[in-house]
């Protein structure tokens, strides 16, 4: 499983969210380079749903959210969840247990060995716990039948024997979250694969639990697996579209956008012959340079700023000292370009241009949708998180990979 961009996910919405409650307003910084157009608020078809940008659940700003339906498979048993967050840069469904208590208890519990089963799920200041369960999932007029999920913080931490999730900060419910759940939507069409279903279970997410209690580490098909609901479309499951509406540098009280399902299936989600596109490896990287170092770098709709290393840029203080707070807007530029395991660097790739502002500034002037905010990964840090400010005012395409069954690779274009 992916865990830089969790981790980072975590560090953006999480990290910011004590701030945000504070000084009654976050955000999220923006870029000038790149194609694509902004998205409207208004869904068009079937297979659009509407992404909206405002105060949420916690008052965390740059969270873009859409509501779902769940259902228990093959019933008009349901219940509509709203605000659950656009994540591009991680994989399945995830819902707090409270935002989903109409139908919690019917919601069947995947099983192994006729046991059932649960995941740790590991963020940077913490992890999320819950059991592995089975819905119809229905985003505007599609729907995923019999859908692995997670339920987050419906099982007790002292379930787990060992692993991350046996000690430390669990993040449980919508406001360690700072949302109701996690739309995972990125290119890859389940959270941990082969690594999860074969080998040790040792390295394994998977717990399982006979009788929900003494939870220890087990392999799991790929099938049962937490998977990214778009992937099990009946249609429309080759990828993703978000177009977001471009902002001021002063950002806007609350935006909408457009989150498109399929790559070329209908006539509203042609991709176009002008955009940047870029192949990524199954997690979604691709290459990168910045300030003369190679590093990766990732396009994360889940972090609400922009983060990576600058020692150059003075840090804030007080409750936004992991963000930057420059004297006036400043520019910093990446270099990207198709994902190569075997080349560091992206020298001569696409150059992008990324405005940073005075994070204390901003997040105190009652905006929740800013386009130049910035916070550091510290040292050591060997990739660069493009998040939400980059997407206002572009498109962005994400094509699911679909190697594994002789189809196309994964890519990201804008």
């Amino acid at each position: 499983m992916r865990t830089h961009s969790r981790l980072v996910r975590a560090l953006g919405a999480l990290g910011l969210a004590a701030a945000a409650l504070i000084v009654a307003s976050c955000g999220g910084g923006g870029g000038s380079s790149g194609g694509g157009g902004g998205g409207g608020g208004v869904q068009a078809a079937a297979n659009q749903a509407t992404v909206t940008v405002g105060q949420g659940v916690e008052g965390v700003a740059n969270i873009p959210t859409v509501s779902i339906t769940i259902c228990v498979p093959g019933t008009s048993t349901c219940q509509t969840v709203s605000n659950v967050q656009v994540d591009t840069e991680s994989f399945g469904l995830r819902l707090a247990s409270s935002a989903v208590s109409q139908v919690l208890g019917s919601l069947q519990q995947e099983t192994v060995a006729g046991a059932p089963i649960a995941e740790c799920t590991t963020f940077a200041d913490g992890s999320a716990w819950g059991t592995i369960r089975t819905a119809d999932v229905k985003i505007a007029g599609e729907t995923a039948a019999s859908l692995p999920l997670q339920i987050v913080g419906d099982m007790p931490q002292s379930a787990v024997a060992t692993g991350n999730c046996s000690a430390g900060t669990l993040e449980s419910t919508p406001s360690d979250l700072g949302a109701n759940g996690i739309l995972g939507i990125g290119v890859a069409p389940n959270d941990c694969g082969t690594a999860c279903a074969s080998g040790s279970a040792s390295g394994s997410n998977y717990y399982v639990c006979p009788g929900n209690t003494h939870c220890t580490p087990t392999l799991v098909p790929v099938g049962q697996q937490v998977t990214n609901p778009v992937s099990k479309f009946a249609g429309d499951n080759n990828g993703v579209i978000l177009s977001m509406p471009g902002i001021g540098p002063s950002g806007q009280s609350t935006v909408s956008g457009t989150l498109t399902f399929g790559i070329g299936t209908q006539s509203n989600n042609a991709l176009p012959g002008n955009v940047a596109k870029l192949a990524t490896n199954p997690f979604g990287d691709v290459n990168a340079s910045f300030a003369g170092n190679p590093i990766v770098a990732f396009f994360d709709s889940g972090s609400n700023a922009y983060f990576f290393t600058d020692s150059t840029i003075p840090n804030c203080t007080g409750n936004t000292s992991s963000f930057y707070c420059p004297s006036s807007a400043i520019t910093r530029t990446l270099n990207v370009s198709n994902y190569n395991a075997a080349t560091s660097g992206a020298s001569g790739g696409l150059v992008l241009s990324m405005t940073v502002g005075n994070a204390t500034q901003l997040l105190a002037n009652g905006n929740y949708a800013l386009n130049d905010l910035a916070g550091s990964l510290g040292t050591g840090a060997t990739f660069f998180d493009v998040g939400l400010p980059f997407f206002y005012g572009r498109t962005f395409y994400y094509g699911f990979d679909q190697s594994g069954s002789g189809g196309a690779g994964p890519f990201v274009a804008f």
